[in-house]
């Protein structure tokens, strides 16, 4: 992703946060704050485009303030992912920003962080059953998978993007399939329980009927957002729920990876876009899926402005290498069982054919030429 000058990024309501407000300092209290000083930035993968941008956002933000950044990923396997950051340790890092691939997986390499005096902010995912996480950056989570499931009843017409109900809408019902993130996820659960807290009552009503009877969480999950395991899910759905030649309408999805795999288990069971295409949610506006949008294969997803994500992320590094104390918003929602973790969360919004250029093209996010290309 070609990521612009954060000045140039357009205000999305009150949500913005300005790097001064976020020290706690007032004007000049991050001067020399970097002072060449090394901060640890550790992501779970580069299997998701969504992370790679994450880290470079969080890289450029942080070595823009000074600071030298070692930026690793470790494809998903916790025993990297725990060396990698032992490592950031043991090189003297003022700092660790961590997205969690397990975020249960993190107590002891954590504690030698807080034994050196290292403030750790969760980043994104938090990081559970420790003390010694400092603050964490992310989402309003419940409020995206709240999202997720509006957009998808927006594509069967019966609310409007809001939540808000349709009037006239069609009276259903809809057979619609459920999936949830990864189980080792936190925000996997935040997302779940916010769309299931949209779709219980028209369960209840019989307005939208899980065909296949898999509403619980785990056996909705899909262990580390893995297309593949989606797509195979997806199949085994098709093939023992719907052989009777009825036709999945809507698919509540929570991730882009995981939507193109159940788009290509769909063209795989003989479905084509047009009337009989199902509704499929997503998350992350990764350039494929808006593509997909486009196309008619995808519905919609969440644009969640990791940009922005990132410079809370800084701005919370900044203000406690300064000896400041962060901004938050949010000092009730992360139990993470040892503390309620203090934590700014960022709003997201929805994001159909309609308002791509909106959402995404004038905030800078893709560039036409690469959504067209």
């Amino acid at each position: 992703m070609k990521f612009k000058s954060l000045l140039g990024v357009l205000a999305t309501g009150a949500m913005v946060v300005s790097l001064a407000a976020c020290s706690g300092g007032g004007s000049g209290s991050d001067a020399g704050a970097g002072d060449g000083g090394l901060v640890g930035v550790a992501m779970p993968t580069k299997s998701s485009e969504r992370w790679i941008n994450d880290g470079n956002a969080v890289k450029e933000q942080l070595e823009a303030k000074g600071f030298k950044v070692d930026l690793q990923y470790a494809e998903d396997d916790i025993p990297t992912q725990v060396s990698q950051i032992e490592n950031m340790i043991t090189k003297g890092a003022k700092a660790l920003i961590v997205a969690s691939i397990d975020g249960t997986t993190l107590t002891s390499v954590l504690q030698d962080a807080a034994d050196a005096d290292i403030p750790v902010i969760a980043y994104d995912r938090l990081i559970r059953d420790t003390d010694n996480v400092s603050y964490y950056a992310s989402f309003d989570n419940f409020k995206v998978g709240q999202q997720q499931a509006w957009s998808m009843l927006n594509g069967l017409g019966l609310v409007g993007l809001d939540g808000t109900p349709t009037d006239g809408a069609p009276a259903g019902p809809f057979n619609v399939e459920l999936f949830a993130g990864s189980p080792d996820d936190n925000n996997a659960t935040f997302f779940y329980n916010g769309a299931m807290d949209v779709l219980q009552p028209l369960i209840d009503d019989k307005t939208i009927v899980v065909k296949s009877g898999q509403t619980d969480f785990n056996t909705a999950a899909t262990l580390r957002w893995d297309g593949e395991e989606a797509q195979s899910r997806m199949e085994n759905i098709l093939t023992s729920t719907y052989s009777d030649g009825s036709k999945v309408n809507g698919i509540l999805s929570p991730y882009d990876g995981i939507s193109r795999g159940i788009i290509s288990a769909l063209e795989g069971a003989g479905y084509s876009t047009g009337a009989e295409w199902p509704v499929i949610s997503g998350q992350d506006a990764e350039l494929d899926s808006v593509k997909a949008i486009v196309s008619g294969e995808q519905y919609a997803t969440i644009f969640k402005d990791t940009r922005k994500l990132a410079e809370v992320a800084v701005s919370m590094t900044l203000a406690l290498l300064n000896g400041d104390t962060p901004e938050i918003n949010n000092t009730t929602d992360y139990d993470n069982g040892v503390k309620v973790v203090d934590s700014y969360l960022l709003d997201s919004a929805i994001v159909v054919k309609d308002n791509i250029t909106e959402q995404l093209v004038d905030s800078g996010y893709w560039t036409q030429a690469e959504i067209d290309g």
